[in-house]
């Protein structure tokens, strides 16, 4: 019988390794990566630090060997044999299991135009060395897309003094993820800062020297970056005969529709009600799913319960959000210093989610003190959460008073 094997060393499948070590798995853990070198964390990728790319290691070759994990880099897995129990690699070899652990992570989302081989896609630490590369100070970059990552690079690219445009098919940035009051704001701060922001702007084609927009509008560019999100790599379930949506579909416990293979990380859609799945893409979700995953591969498996959190440093602004904020959900909104702000939002009373934006790290006390209530289910007063003389964690010790 083979050991536990995990395909993807992002930061679900590394962490996932070394999880099943921490919970007392002693057998043989393998942990395969598409990508040469160390494991490293994305999120450095847009918050880079000096002149040039950041790779920032998840762990070092010692701790790999210490922790008796086989780390085998620069390989991809190319099938599942389910019958057998083994994966096939890109290297002729197969793997036998007895768990199988599917971190495979997200690829860029292409764009659909003419000329969209010449943009640079920004996923890896090899995709930023290019980009960095290529925006030296005075470049005209336009980047395809105003999510979290085409923000965040916009915020850093003009603070190296390139001149940034950036082009956005919807009506408002960051709409997916942020709640509009912070995206609004933070939609303010770039245009202060010099950014040009296309709203409402499709794209017809790329050439070596313009972005072409639908209406015909040439945007100059020397480089191009498309930031239009992710889609989950699922080819590998797919093949094998595993269900897929908008990812891997597991149960609440990152099963899959075969027991002794789970997903997790940005790959999978985790069941969260019947015939209701999500899928989650942030560095605290990958951490999560990955000690989930590795306690469910050697125990009894128990449903993966986690509140979302992300972040995002936009110049000297912090942005962070715990949940799922929705427009539709009333919203409180508390004060801070310095013109920062945290907006709550109730659902029924209960307090579901929480997002703010401030001058360096001034949300981060109220976030994680709201993640606490988000995760206790609480139904605080709402003129409390508006009142910034109340302090958030006397809310929490009444709650666990009572």
């Amino acid at each position: 019988m083979g050991g536990m094997v995990i395909i993807g060393a992002g930061e679900c499948g590394t962490r996932a390794a070394f999880a099943l070590r921490e919970q007392g798995w002693t057998g043989p853990v393998t942990l395969v990566g598409a990508e040469n070198g160390l494991p490293y964390e994305r999120p450095p990728l847009s918050k880079p630090e000096g002149s040039g790319a950041r790779r920032k290691a998840i762990c070092d070759g010692a701790q790999l060997d210490g922790a008796g994990i086989d780390y085998r880099p620069g390989l991809s897995a190319t099938a599942i044999d389910r019958a057998a129990r083994t994966v096939a690699l890109s290297d002729g070899r197969a793997l036998p299991y007895a768990r199988l652990l599917l971190a495979t992570g997200a690829e860029p989302r292409r764009l659909a135009c003419p000329g969209a081989g010449l943009a640079h896609d920004f996923r890896t630490h090899l995709d930023a060395v290019r980009v960095f590369a290529a925006a030296a100070s005075g470049a005209r970059v336009a980047i395809v897309g105003a999510g979290l990552i085409g923000m965040e690079l916009a915020a850093v690219l003009r603070g190296r003094g390139a001149s940034v445009d950036v082009i956005e098919a919807g009506p408002t940035v960051m709409a997916r993820a942020v709640p509009p009051r912070l995206a609004d704001r933070l939609l303010a701060r770039h245009r202060a800062e010099g950014v040009r922001v296309h709203l409402d702007a499709g794209v017809s084609a790329i050439t070596p020297k313009a972005v072409e927009l639908a209406d015909g509008r040439p945007i100059p560019a020397d480089l191009v970056v498309a930031a239009i999100g992710v889609v989950p790599r699922t080819g590998l379930a797919e093949a094998a005969g595993l269900a897929t949506g908008n990812g891997i579909l597991t149960d609440a416990c990152l099963r899959t529709g075969d027991p002794d293979i789970l997903a997790a990380g940005d790959c999978a859609a985790v069941g969260i009600a019947p015939g209701r799945h999500l899928r989650q893409e942030s560095w605290r979700s990958a951490r999560a799913q990955a000690d989930a995953a590795a306690r469910n591969m050697i125990n009894p498996p128990a449903p993966f319960a986690a509140t979302s959190w992300f972040w995002s440093d936009q110049y000297d602004l912090g942005l962070q959000v715990a949940g799922h904020p929705a427009a539709h959900l009333p919203l409180v909104t508390r004060p801070l210093p310095n013109g920062g702000e945290v907006g709550f939002h109730l659902d029924e009373g209960r307090l579901v989610a929480a997002a703010g934006l401030g001058t360096g790290n001034a949300v981060a006390r109220d976030i994680k003190l709201a993640e606490m209530l988000i995760t206790a289910k609480a139904c605080p007063d709402p003129d409390a959460l508006a009142d910034p003389g109340v302090n958030l964690k006397s809310l929490l010790k009444t709650l666990r008073a009572a």
